[in-house]
């Protein structure tokens, strides 16, 4: 994993790049009120068959090769997104396992719940229900405007879940993060994701001129992600 020495670097030598590094060390060393807004795709809190507690035997699967994050939803981590925040504006994937963690900490946020509805589950049904629904949670601090449309602003995409060119196995789909990202930002603001993945999100913000800054703790990951930002096109204007 890269090493990141944000100590001796300004944040406009940050912007429009994918850093291969821990988030939450990067985070710490990012100035205040820095970013318009945050979308992210963290590690969800996956069940166990054991017994255990909130966080007993439960383990954060962020993708194969990367076994446990062990901030990957602590409360020191959202308090960094609320500190490098200029207003907080912050979209998080996430499933049921994190939504009571999550509203129960930006309690004092207004919020919405969106849902990613697939028309194509993985079917592993035994015993539960099918696994047809991830979860997006919208807070955003008093006074930051949402905007687009009628058609923009429902609170659920309805959509095959399609496979992924970019071997990463969660995958957003780019029409959801496109409606997120002009919903909710300007051109030319800074959009921050500090679990990038596959390069989504930098992706759209390329597309859209947007500023973004991406973080990938998985070298293979962050590597595929730059390499898709090489390849992109541009709409023609």
């Amino acid at each position: 994993m890269g090493i990141w020495f944000y100590k001796f670097m300004k944040i406009e030598n940050l912007i429009n790049k994918i850093h291969c590094c821990d988030c939450l060390l990067a985070m710490r060393e990012m100035p205040d009120e820095c970013v318009d807004l945050v979308l992210t795709d963290p590690p969800y809190l996956q069940d166990s068959h054991g017994r255990g507690g909130a966080f007993g035997n439960r383990m954060r699967k962020y993708h194969d090769g990367v076994d446990e994050l062990g901030f990957g939803y602590d409360n020191n981590w959202l308090e960094e997104i609320i500190r490098i925040c200029k207003k907080l504006n912050i979209y998080i994937f996430c499933n049921k396992n994190q939504i009571l963690q999550l509203l129960t900490f930006f309690k004092n946020y207004k919020y919405d719940l969106l849902v990613y509805i697939k028309t194509n589950p993985c079917p592993t049904c035994n015993n539960k229900y099918l696994s047809d629904i991830e979860y997006i949670i919208y807070i955003r601090e008093s006074g930051v405007k949402l905007l687009g449309n009628y058609h923009s602003k429902k609170k659920w995409f309805l959509q095959q879940n399609g496979k992924s060119d970019f071997k990463h196995p969660t995958v957003k789909p780019l029409n959801i993060i496109k409606t997120l990202i002009k919903n909710s930002s300007n051109e030319n603001n800074l959009v921050f994701d500090p679990f990038i993945g596959s390069g989504t999100t930098a992706v759209v913000c390329k597309q859209l001129n947007r500023k973004f800054i991406g973080c990938e703790i998985s070298e293979e990951y962050c590597k595929i992600a730059n390499e898709r930002l090489k390849n992109i096109q541009m709409p023609l204007l």
